[in-house]
């Protein structure tokens, strides 16, 4: 019998990177939590952690990334394996795969793309999407992403989708609200994502009881953005994650909105099925973890 294959994965967030080793099937073997500070200093203790753990289990079979961003997952690109454009201090064009390259090794496979990308093919392979071809998974949290899966393929353009930035009409009653975006203001993040949930109503979305009014408007906002990504990319399922998804109570309110919302344009058997078709993660506070694992399993794939 071969020896058995190992596989890291980083999760790269912006307050912190989780690293980890698994096995063959998932079984997490070793795991650390590094506190994200400047590039350097944060990609060393990584790669720390996964030259200990060489040393202790034997050689990894491939690495996956999945960052924070934007970034840039287009291997053909001159900028490949970069953070771009980003507010946080010190990460505009932090090489991440170069790093790993270097200090890990430039024969080891590396997957790395966006935390949401990976957490869509995490979903597809072990979580809520397991069977199907076309899947979002939407993450609603301190901001709000979005990865797709398209005929079993992650979705890629001239960079990553943004979901989270798609335009939205204000309800009437929120009017005054400007959005928390920088950028779009009254985007979909700028709207409905756990800051802009405080900065309208004062208080962390985890403190307002269920019978809020913030709560009938967040359902409404996010059913308008996945009335767009439903129009538009048409996926056979929904999974929602991050910290405003642990309100699990939005689930049935977000359903009930959508369904309104679409108007029985579309006739899906999917759509009909709405408790079926938007659903919590399935690898709900690992998906990001996971993701690193699906894209190294993907890097070796693809190497071979």
């Amino acid at each position: 019998m071969g020896k058995q294959k190992l596989f890291g994965a980083i999760e790269g967030g912006g307050t912190k990177f989780i690293c980890a080793v698994a096995d063959e099937e998932n079984k997490i073997l070793l795991e650390s939590r590094i506190p994200t500070s400047l590039p350097h200093e944060t990609l060393a203790a990584c790669a720390d952690f996964f030259l200990q753990a060489r040393r202790n289990l034997g050689p990894l079979s491939a690495l996956g990334i999945a960052c924070f961003g934007p970034l840039d997952p287009r291997p053909a690109s001159p900028t490949y394996g970069r953070i771009l454009a980003t507010p946080k201090p010190g990460w505009e064009n932090a090489d991440i795969v170069g790093f790993f390259r270097d200090t890990l090794g430039t024969n080891l496979p590396i997957g790395f793309d966006t935390d949401v990308n990976a957490a869509v093919l995490a979903e597809s392979r072990w979580g809520a999407g397991q069977g199907l071809s076309d899947l979002v998974y939407l993450t609603v949290g301190t901001g709000i992403g979005g990865g797709a899966l398209v005929d079993s393929e992650v979705l890629h353009g001239y960079a990553h989708p943004e979901m989270g930035h798609v335009l939205l009409p204000k309800h009437p009653s929120d009017a005054a609200f400007s959005g928390v975006c920088p950028f779009h203001g009254s985007c979909l993040e700028g709207l409905a994502s756990g800051p802009a949930i405080e900065a309208r109503w004062g208080a962390n979305a985890a403190d307002l009881p269920p019978n809020h009014p913030a709560w009938q408007l967040e359902a409404h906002y996010l059913a308008l953005g996945l009335m767009n990504i439903c129009l538009i990319l048409a996926p056979e399922r929904i999974t929602l994650g991050g910290g405003v998804m642990n309100q699990t109570f939005l689930f049935p309110m977000i359903r009930s909105e959508l369904t309104y919302l679409l108007g029985n344009y579309l006739q899906s058997p999917q759509i009909a099925d709405m408790e079926h078709y938007v659903v919590p993660s399935g690898l709900a506070g690992i998906a990001g973890l996971y993701g690193g694992l699906a894209l190294a399993h993907q890097a070796l794939l693809n190497q071979s």
